[in-house]
Protein backbone atom coordinates (compact mmCIF):
# COMPACT_ATOMS: atom_id res chain seq x y z
CA UNK A 1 0.00 0.00 0.00
CA UNK A 2 2.84 2.37 -0.19
CA UNK A 3 3.49 4.65 -3.37
CA UNK A 4 7.08 5.05 -4.33
CA UNK A 5 7.25 8.73 -5.53
CA UNK A 6 10.91 8.97 -6.06
CA UNK A 7 13.28 10.64 -2.99
CA UNK A 8 13.88 14.47 -2.83
CA UNK A 9 17.94 14.11 -2.88
CA UNK A 10 1.03 35.13 14.94
CA UNK A 11 -1.52 35.84 14.21
CA UNK A 12 -1.09 39.38 12.47
CA UNK A 13 -0.17 39.87 9.04
CA UNK A 14 2.32 42.05 7.94
CA UNK A 15 2.78 44.11 4.78
CA UNK A 16 4.94 44.77 0.38
CA UNK A 17 6.75 42.49 -2.29
CA UNK A 18 10.23 41.60 -2.98
CA UNK A 19 10.12 40.44 -6.25
CA UNK A 20 13.18 40.10 -7.35
CA UNK A 21 13.51 36.97 -9.83
CA UNK A 22 16.08 33.64 -8.84
CA UNK A 23 16.99 30.87 -11.25
CA UNK A 24 15.20 27.90 -10.75
CA UNK A 25 16.61 25.51 -8.50
CA UNK A 26 18.46 22.57 -9.58
CA UNK A 27 16.22 19.27 -9.00
CA UNK A 28 19.99 17.46 -7.83
CA UNK A 29 20.03 19.65 -5.24
CA UNK A 30 17.20 19.28 -3.72
CA UNK A 31 17.36 18.90 0.11
CA UNK A 32 18.59 15.65 1.78
CA UNK A 33 17.75 14.78 5.38
CA UNK A 34 19.34 12.18 7.61
CA UNK A 35 17.10 9.09 8.04
CA UNK A 36 20.20 6.94 8.48
CA UNK A 37 19.78 3.97 5.54
CA UNK A 38 16.08 4.58 5.29
CA UNK A 39 14.28 5.76 1.41
CA UNK A 40 12.12 8.55 2.43
CA UNK A 41 8.83 9.44 -0.67
CA UNK A 42 8.46 12.61 -1.53
CA UNK A 43 5.70 13.84 -0.21
CA UNK A 44 2.39 12.93 -0.65
CA UNK A 45 -0.53 14.84 0.35
CA UNK A 46 -1.29 19.10 1.21
CA UNK A 47 -2.74 18.51 4.63
CA UNK A 48 -6.84 18.83 3.46
CA UNK A 49 -7.66 14.98 3.15
CA UNK A 50 -8.16 12.55 5.95
CA UNK A 51 -6.85 9.55 3.50
CA UNK A 52 -3.96 9.13 1.50
CA UNK A 53 -1.31 6.08 0.32
CA UNK A 54 -2.81 3.85 2.76
CA UNK A 55 -2.87 5.88 6.38
CA UNK A 56 -5.82 7.77 7.80
CA UNK A 57 -6.15 10.40 10.29
CA UNK A 58 -7.94 9.80 12.86
CA UNK A 59 -9.74 10.62 16.10
CA UNK A 60 -8.99 14.45 15.62
CA UNK A 61 -9.78 16.45 19.26
CA UNK A 62 -8.76 20.32 19.81
CA UNK A 63 -9.48 22.37 22.37
CA UNK A 64 -12.83 22.85 22.94
CA UNK A 65 -12.05 26.52 25.33
CA UNK A 66 -10.26 29.49 23.70
CA UNK A 67 -7.49 31.50 25.76
CA UNK A 68 -6.18 28.24 28.00
CA UNK A 69 -4.02 25.39 27.49
CA UNK A 70 -6.13 22.41 26.11
CA UNK A 71 -5.50 18.88 24.66
CA UNK A 72 -5.43 18.26 21.18
CA UNK A 73 -5.18 14.29 20.10
CA UNK A 74 -5.12 12.36 17.39
CA UNK A 75 -3.97 9.28 15.85
CA UNK A 76 -2.70 7.78 12.33
CA UNK A 77 -4.07 4.27 10.92
CA UNK A 78 -2.05 2.20 8.09
CA UNK A 79 -3.76 0.47 5.20
CA UNK A 80 -4.55 -2.76 8.03
CA UNK A 81 -7.02 -0.31 10.31
CA UNK A 82 -4.59 -0.32 13.30
CA UNK A 83 -2.67 2.14 14.62
CA UNK A 84 1.05 3.13 13.17
CA UNK A 85 3.29 3.15 15.62
CA UNK A 86 6.66 3.32 13.71
CA UNK A 87 7.66 6.54 12.58
CA UNK A 88 10.67 8.64 11.32
CA UNK A 89 12.51 11.26 13.05
CA UNK A 90 11.98 14.28 9.97
CA UNK A 91 13.56 17.74 11.22
CA UNK A 92 14.23 16.22 14.55
CA UNK A 93 10.71 15.12 15.29
CA UNK A 94 8.48 12.30 14.40
CA UNK A 95 5.25 14.46 14.43
CA UNK A 96 4.83 17.90 12.89
CA UNK A 97 1.04 19.47 13.80
CA UNK A 98 0.05 22.72 12.43
CA UNK A 99 -3.40 24.17 13.37
CA UNK A 100 -4.36 26.63 11.34
CA UNK A 101 -7.52 28.15 11.26
CA UNK A 102 -9.74 28.77 7.82
CA UNK A 103 -8.33 32.56 7.62
CA UNK A 104 -4.88 32.12 8.29
CA UNK A 105 -5.07 33.97 10.74
CA UNK A 106 -4.32 31.59 13.59
CA UNK A 107 -1.02 29.36 13.29
CA UNK A 108 0.13 26.82 15.52
CA UNK A 109 3.32 24.62 14.85
CA UNK A 110 3.40 21.84 18.04
CA UNK A 111 5.16 18.49 18.53
CA UNK A 112 2.92 16.09 20.21
CA UNK A 113 4.17 13.10 22.11
CA UNK A 114 2.71 9.27 21.11
CA UNK A 115 1.00 7.11 23.88
CA UNK A 116 1.55 3.30 23.90
CA UNK A 117 -1.33 3.05 22.08
CA UNK A 118 0.08 5.10 19.01
CA UNK A 119 -2.21 7.73 20.11
CA UNK A 120 -0.81 11.66 20.06
CA UNK A 121 -1.27 14.03 22.48
CA UNK A 122 -0.13 17.58 22.71
CA UNK A 123 -0.94 20.56 24.49
CA UNK A 124 -2.48 23.65 22.62
CA UNK A 125 -3.69 27.21 23.36
CA UNK A 126 -5.65 28.79 20.86
CA UNK A 127 -6.66 32.53 20.92
CA UNK A 128 -10.23 32.60 19.23
CA UNK A 129 -12.77 30.51 18.05
CA UNK A 130 -13.20 29.53 14.63
CA UNK A 131 -12.87 27.07 11.99
CA UNK A 132 -9.60 25.35 12.18
CA UNK A 133 -7.84 22.42 10.19
CA UNK A 134 -5.78 20.34 12.22
CA UNK A 135 -2.70 18.91 9.33
CA UNK A 136 -0.36 15.69 10.45
CA UNK A 137 3.23 15.70 8.60
CA UNK A 138 4.95 12.48 9.08
CA UNK A 139 7.08 10.08 7.99
CA UNK A 140 5.32 6.62 8.64
CA UNK A 141 8.19 4.01 8.77
CA UNK A 142 6.75 0.94 6.33
CA UNK A 143 7.77 -2.80 6.69
CA UNK A 144 10.88 -2.48 5.09
CA UNK A 145 12.11 -0.30 7.05
CA UNK A 146 11.85 2.96 4.21
CA UNK A 147 9.58 6.08 4.72
CA UNK A 148 6.30 7.54 3.79
CA UNK A 149 6.13 10.57 4.00
CA UNK A 150 2.44 12.09 4.45
CA UNK A 151 0.26 15.70 4.93
CA UNK A 152 -2.97 14.78 6.36
CA UNK A 153 -5.64 16.91 7.53
CA UNK A 154 -8.98 17.58 8.89
CA UNK A 155 -11.83 20.16 9.87
CA UNK A 156 -12.64 21.05 13.67
CA UNK A 157 -15.26 23.55 14.86
CA UNK A 158 -14.03 25.31 18.01
CA UNK A 159 -17.16 27.49 18.94
CA UNK A 160 -17.81 30.79 19.50
CA UNK A 161 -18.40 34.08 17.76
CA UNK A 162 -15.74 35.24 15.01
CA UNK A 163 -15.48 37.15 11.93
CA UNK A 164 -12.89 35.55 9.73
CA UNK A 165 -10.13 38.02 8.79
CA UNK A 166 -9.71 39.51 4.94
CA UNK A 167 -7.39 37.54 2.50
CA UNK A 168 -4.10 39.01 2.93
CA UNK A 169 -2.38 40.73 0.44
CA UNK A 170 0.46 39.29 -1.11
CA UNK A 171 3.38 41.34 0.48
CA UNK A 172 5.82 39.02 0.19
CA UNK A 173 7.05 40.73 3.78
CA UNK A 174 6.43 39.82 7.13
CA UNK A 175 8.49 40.68 10.55
CA UNK A 176 7.70 41.54 14.31
CA UNK A 177 9.20 43.19 17.04
CA UNK A 178 12.48 41.92 16.71
CA UNK A 179 12.92 40.80 12.96
CA UNK A 180 12.08 41.27 9.63
CA UNK A 181 11.44 38.62 6.54
CA UNK A 182 11.63 39.87 3.08
CA UNK A 183 10.56 37.56 -0.11
CA UNK A 184 13.10 37.83 -3.22
CA UNK A 185 12.04 34.83 -5.16
CA UNK A 186 9.05 35.26 -7.80
CA UNK A 187 7.27 31.70 -6.56
CA UNK A 188 5.72 29.81 -10.07
CA UNK A 189 3.82 26.92 -9.88
CA UNK A 190 5.03 23.17 -10.39
CA UNK A 191 8.67 24.51 -10.62
CA UNK A 192 11.61 23.54 -8.49
CA UNK A 193 12.76 26.77 -7.42
CA UNK A 194 15.24 27.86 -4.27
CA UNK A 195 13.31 30.35 -2.71
CA UNK A 196 15.34 32.90 -1.08
CA UNK A 197 14.24 35.00 2.12
CA UNK A 198 16.35 37.60 3.53
CA UNK A 199 16.07 38.59 7.10
CA UNK A 200 16.88 41.85 8.76
CA UNK A 201 16.56 43.15 12.09
CA UNK A 202 14.68 46.50 12.91
CA UNK A 203 17.96 48.38 14.20
CA UNK A 204 20.13 47.35 11.34
CA UNK A 205 22.19 45.30 13.14
CA UNK A 206 22.66 41.68 11.87
CA UNK A 207 20.58 38.99 13.08
CA UNK A 208 21.97 36.55 15.58
CA UNK A 209 20.48 33.35 13.97
CA UNK A 210 19.87 30.11 15.93
CA UNK A 211 18.92 27.08 15.08
CA UNK A 212 15.59 25.55 15.36
CA UNK A 213 14.42 22.02 14.71
CA UNK A 214 17.98 21.29 13.91
CA UNK A 215 18.44 23.68 11.27
CA UNK A 216 18.29 27.15 10.19
CA UNK A 217 14.43 27.41 9.99
CA UNK A 218 11.36 25.99 9.89
CA UNK A 219 9.50 26.96 6.89
CA UNK A 220 5.39 26.39 5.61
CA UNK A 221 2.75 28.10 3.35
CA UNK A 222 -0.80 27.46 3.18
CA UNK A 223 -2.79 28.47 0.17
CA UNK A 224 -5.66 31.04 0.81
CA UNK A 225 -7.81 29.40 -1.15
CA UNK A 226 -7.77 25.90 -0.44
CA UNK A 227 -6.41 25.84 2.36
CA UNK A 228 -3.55 23.11 0.77
CA UNK A 229 -0.30 22.85 3.43
CA UNK A 230 3.31 23.28 1.05
CA UNK A 231 6.61 22.57 3.63
CA UNK A 232 9.71 23.85 2.52
CA UNK A 233 12.87 22.54 3.52
CA UNK A 234 16.21 25.12 4.04
CA UNK A 235 19.39 24.68 1.73
CA UNK A 236 22.36 25.10 3.41
CA UNK A 237 23.88 27.34 5.95
CA UNK A 238 22.54 31.50 5.39
CA UNK A 239 24.76 33.84 3.79
CA UNK A 240 25.16 37.56 4.00
CA UNK A 241 23.10 39.75 1.53
CA UNK A 242 24.77 41.70 -1.08
CA UNK A 243 23.06 44.53 -0.99
CA UNK A 244 26.04 46.89 0.55
CA UNK A 245 23.15 48.36 2.84
CA UNK A 246 22.19 47.53 6.25
CA UNK A 247 23.64 43.90 7.47
CA UNK A 248 21.17 40.67 6.27
CA UNK A 249 20.97 37.02 6.30
CA UNK A 250 19.49 35.57 3.40
CA UNK A 251 18.20 32.16 3.93
CA UNK A 252 17.68 29.49 1.01
CA UNK A 253 15.07 26.83 0.61
CA UNK A 254 13.88 24.42 -1.45
CA UNK A 255 10.34 25.21 -3.04
CA UNK A 256 7.61 23.38 -5.02
CA UNK A 257 4.48 25.11 -5.24
CA UNK A 258 1.36 22.81 -6.72
CA UNK A 259 -0.85 25.54 -7.64
CA UNK A 260 -1.02 29.18 -8.20
CA UNK A 261 -2.62 31.78 -5.56
CA UNK A 262 -2.08 33.85 -3.17
CA UNK A 263 -0.38 31.40 -0.02
CA UNK A 264 0.31 32.68 3.39
CA UNK A 265 3.81 31.19 4.44
CA UNK A 266 5.47 30.77 7.94
CA UNK A 267 8.16 31.34 9.00
CA UNK A 268 9.63 30.05 12.21
CA UNK A 269 13.42 31.23 13.39
CA UNK A 270 15.33 32.03 16.45
CA UNK A 271 16.86 35.02 16.81
CA UNK A 272 18.50 36.11 19.75
CA UNK A 273 17.28 33.36 21.54
CA UNK A 274 13.81 33.86 20.86
CA UNK A 275 11.07 32.25 18.77
CA UNK A 276 10.04 33.88 15.69
CA UNK A 277 6.92 33.35 13.93
CA UNK A 278 6.40 35.35 10.96
CA UNK A 279 3.50 35.30 8.46
CA UNK A 280 4.61 35.91 5.29
CA UNK A 281 1.84 36.41 2.36
CA UNK A 282 3.34 35.97 -1.22
CA UNK A 283 1.62 35.68 -4.87
CA UNK A 284 2.64 32.14 -6.49
CA UNK A 285 2.33 32.71 -10.40
CA UNK A 286 0.76 30.06 -12.49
Amino acid sequence: MRRLLGVVPLVALAACTGGEATPQADPSAAPSHDHGSARVSLAVGDGTERYDVGYTLADVVLPGRVGEPGELSFRIDSFRKEAQTRFLAEQTKKMHVYVVRDDLAVFRHVHPEMDDDGTWRGTLTLPEPGDYRLVAEFVARDEGGNGDHVLLGDRVEVEGDWQPAPVPEATGEGGDWGVEADVLTQLRAGAQQQLTIRLTRPDGATPSLGQYLGTTAHLTGFHTGTGGAVHMHPLGAPGPDDRGEAPGLDLQFHAEMPEAGTYVLFLQVRVDDFLHTLPIPVEVAA
